[in-house]
């Protein structure tokens, strides 16, 4: 994937981050920057700590030690200001998340609001950020299906009504209507089926590009990292054992956990 110009300051600084539950479990000692309309993948086989990892640096669980710094306001404004997420009240978190940031989960419904529309669950997310007004909310929400292609007549059916491949698709546009500069994807095409995950991984190259987003996303799927994402980072039980341009370590790897990952893939 062809990556974006970002400025020079990152959109997010991650600093010797550490979470541990036990001994290899978690993870330990992350650092990483993340610059505007950069894409970041987090690779490993599952319990290497790269979920948890995802919901540290998002705010919604806290870390043991370390900083997450993030840029408010965004590096093309004039005025912006590094702010520490963990010294931030939980309320403001929240809010960062209903409007800067946003998270895409692996299982959708974990992201939607089951009664409320597809619709309404859109509409939500543009009233966070101070929309009032019914019609333009809807005519927006409706953009928006059409956008991750729902139709449009089913605008005030509920989320429990829509496929799997649907209600993903739903969620994202929830997260993205408000146009966030940093969205947090957790194994976005999991559990999908694989005519399903094709359309899903080109909506989502076709809406990061457009949108110049900055993405942190989690994944075991080598392909999707390697379709999604500029960098990788691959962990190993709660470790970061190599990170680079995404072509470079999956064609080169370095580590040897990294080249059996690759090989592993390369015999299926």
């Amino acid at each position: 994937m062809e990556m974006t110009n970002h400025k020079e300051q990152p959109l997010l600084s991650v600093q010797n981050l550490t979470k541990l539950y036990a001994p290899g479990k978690g993870f330990s000692e992350v650092s990483f920057e993340l610059f505007p309309g950069e894409v970041l993948g987090i690779v490993g086989e599952s319990g290497s700590g790269k979920s948890t990892l995802l919901k540290a640096i998002s705010g919604r669980l806290q870390p043991d030690n370390g900083e997450v710094l993030y840029l408010r306001g965004g590096a093309e404004q004039q005025l912006t200001q590094i702010e520490d997420l963990y010294a931030m009240a939980e309320s403001q978190r929240r809010h960062l998340l209903r409007t800067e940031w946003g998270v895409v989960h692996q299982h959708p419904m974990d992201g939607l609001r089951s009664r409320v529309s597809a619709g309404g669950n859109i509409g939500e997310r543009l009233m966070a950020v101070g929309n009032s007004h019914y019609g333009e909310i809807r005519n927006e929400a409706e953009k928006w299906l059409g956008d991750v292609e729902i139709p449009a007549e089913r605008i005030d059916d509920m989320p429990t009504t829509f496929s799997g491949g649907m209600q993903q698709r739903l969620q994202i546009a929830r997260n993205l209507v408000t146009h966030p500069k940093l969205i947090f994807m957790d194994e976005p095409t999991g559990g999908l089926d694989v005519s399903v995950q094709a359309k899903l991984l080109d909506l989502l190259r076709r809406l990061v590009t457009e949108l110049e987003l900055a993405v942190v996303i989690v994944t075991h799927d080598l392909a999707v990292a390697r379709l999604l994402a500029h960098r990788l980072m691959v962990m190993k039980q709660s470790h970061v054992v190599e990170t680079g341009l995404t072509d470079q370590v999956l064609d080169d790897p370095q580590h040897p956990y990294t080249q059996l990952l690759v090989s592993s893939v390369l015999q299926n």
